[in-house]
């Protein structure tokens, strides 16, 4: 009988197996939940440098609206160059600021500024103004002499750009 007995009992598992079974799971769960930490931590972290970054920056303010003043009537003047060639200019200028007191100034010393540019238009020849390139170089010295007076007659250079509405030789 003994040897019915020990057939019908099932043998009980050793530690050893019991525990090879358990170890990779349990190394698994603890991977798992190591990176999991690690995933929400990387999120937590980005996400606070962001809102810091956001905070540092400041904010650009929108530009006051842009008010122009023609500079009326338009600007005629003789060109040196060959008689064959154009030997006319004509111009409308106008000058472009954001700063309403600067508007006010640029009116008050419109005669100044006349003066400036016909002078610098009248020195012109035809050959600088046939293109594109030479136009807009003219442009930025007419601009850079309006502000020049603006600076010496106000302290500021008040105009911040020149723009050139019409543009014809003949």
């Amino acid at each position: 009988m003994a040897v019915a007995a020990d057939k019908s009992r099932k043998p009980e598992p050793t530690q050893e197996a019991t525990g090879k079974s358990r170890r990779p799971l349990l190394v698994i769960a603890l991977i798992a939940l190591v990176a999991a930490g690690g995933a929400g931590g990387a999120v937590w972290y980005f996400t606070q440098g962001q809102g810091v970054a956001k905070a540092d920056k400041p904010v650009a303010a929108t530009p006051a609206p842009a008010q122009y003043f023609a500079l009326d009537p338009s600007f005629v003047v003789n060109l040196n160059g060959p008689v064959d060639g154009p030997r006319y200019l004509q111009v409308d200028v106008q000058l472009m600021t954001r700063d309403p007191l600067a508007l006010q100034a640029m009116q008050t010393h419109a005669p100044a500024i006349r003066a400036k540019l016909l002078m610098l238009f009248s020195q012109v020849e035809p050959a600088q103004i046939a293109d594109r390139a030479g136009k807009e170089a003219l442009q930025a010295s007419a601009l850079a002499e309006v502000q020049k007076l603006m600076k010496a007659e106000t302290g500021k250079k008040s105009a911040d750009d020149l723009l050139f509405t019409s543009f014809v030789t003949q």
